[in-house]
């Protein structure tokens, strides 16, 4: 960027311009124009004295009007910019550009014209960046719907060749072909969840929450398929004893369901759940008694999951904190 003038440049030549200008022009008229006109007996030395002290008085006061007038437009000029960057820092948002003057162009004009070259740079980026959010959403949602079709007619063979004779290894074979299937349609159905709920796709709405109230209804729900598996249910959940979060219902069920699920598919073998509701420490526990999340079932199917109820809990402002090995995990739910 060309500069086309200096502000302290022209700071220091009309200033210094001002303070020897008037001293040589005082000693030009001086020595030319001394005697003539000046009755001599007025010309005494304390006259004389009396002029250069006012003379030079004159100067030094006109200096500091001048400079400060010259500060006082400096600072507004300066206070300008740095409200316009606070609002920026403070409101997250694109301030209009900042007016410079071109035919100017000094050092504040350059420092505005390079935060407005910058402002547009930020809104260029945030601009890609939505874009390219956007396309990637509507890409994952297009993958997970037209996956199905795929799936479910290799479902569908899987079901036909079950009913034909083949040998011990080949149903073997089958049955596993059954449960890959079955899984990788989860991992779309957590993939597909995630980002629509990332997307804004699933409105979060915070309410006043009974929290005892809501774990007892969800284990209620989800008690018949623990039951089927052959889960032994270690429950704590005091009638009497409750705290609130200010949570969405909706969003807080789906946590607890997605852990459930997990404890079904990957840590049924431990035939235990125990969930807890701990008032005095407001907490959620639940835990399980399977192989940990170390084990590679775990590390195929609850990735996803488990990200979609970070995401969640983090917007609710609350944490789990996950404990595993190869005895069991535990999951303790809190406010972050």
């Amino acid at each position: 960027m060309k500069q086309t003038g200096s502000l302290f440049r022209r700071f220091l030549k009309i200033h210094f311009l001002f303070i020897f200008l008037p001293p040589m022009i005082l000693i030009f008229f001086s020595a030319f124009f001394g005697g003539s006109g000046i009755p001599k007996k007025e010309m005494n030395p304390l006259n004389l004295f009396y002029i250069t002290v006012l003379l030079f008085g004159l100067i030094i006061v006109a200096f500091v009007i001048l400079s400060w007038l010259f500060f006082l437009k400096l600072q507004r000029r300066l206070s300008h910019l740095q409200e316009v960057m606070s609002m920026t820092a403070r409101d997250s948002a694109f301030p209009k550009p900042v007016s410079v003057q071109s035919d100017r162009m000094d050092e504040i004009d350059q420092l505005g014209s390079s935060f407005n070259w910058m402002m547009q740079q930020l809104e260029d980026s945030r601009k890609r960046a939505y874009e390219e959010e956007l396309l990637r959403h509507r890409l994952i949602a297009n993958l997970s719907h037209d996956l199905r079709t795929p799936l479910t007619i290799l479902r569908g063979h899987v079901t036909r060749l079950n009913h034909e004779s083949v040998s011990l290894e080949g149903q073997l074979s089958l049955t596993e072909m059954d449960h890959t299937i079955t899984r990788v349609g989860v991992l779309m159905d957590d993939l597909l969840s995630y980002t629509l709920l990332t997307s804004g796709k699933y409105p979060f709405e915070p309410a006043s929450t009974d929290i005892g109230r809501l774990v007892r209804a969800s284990v209620a729900a989800w008690y018949p398929v623990f039951e089927e598996k052959e889960i032994q249910l270690d429950v704590d959940l005091p009638a009497d004893e409750t705290f609130y979060w200010e949570v969405d219902p909706k969003w807080m069920t789906r946590v607890l369901d997605n852990l459930f699920q997990n404890i079904i598919r990957h840590a049924a073998e431990g035939k235990y759940a125990n969930i807890v509701v701990d008032a005095a420490k407001e907490q959620i526990l639940v835990a399980d008694r399977g192989p940990g999340m170390d084990n590679s079932s775990y590390e195929r199917g609850v990735g996803m999951g488990l990200s979609t109820c970070d995401y969640m809990l983090n917007k609710m402002m609350l944490k789990a904190n996950i404990t595993s090995n190869d005895k069991g995990t535990r999951v303790a739910i809190g406010r972050a």
